[in-house]
């Protein structure tokens, strides 16, 4: 019987989270849209979900979800960035 590292699953998640945002803003299509949140219309009520740009910047170590937009366009820089954070094991 195999037993996983407790955050190890964690880790996997965000990093394919990362790697197929990079994917969909290179892309620039419907999904750029829905992962950077900006549709017209009402706000609905109550506490904010957590977006995940916003997890995936506290992972990326970065400050700022603008820092990241421009990452993802340097396709070296953003695979650097992932396996940075995926070593870090954050």
């Amino acid at each position: 019987m195999t037993h996983r590292r407790k955050g190890k699953s964690t880790r996997t998640i965000r990093k394919r989270q990362a790697t197929f945002l990079g994917h969909v803003m290179r892309r620039g299509k419907l999904e750029h849209l829905v992962t950077t949140g900006k549709f017209e219309g009402k706000r609905s009520r109550g506490r904010q979900r957590e977006k995940i740009m916003d997890g995936l910047a506290t992972w990326l170590g970065q400050g700022k979800v603008s820092d990241i937009l421009e990452a993802v366009k340097d396709r070296d820089l953003w695979r650097d960035m992932i396996a940075n954070a995926y070593k870090q094991g954050t």
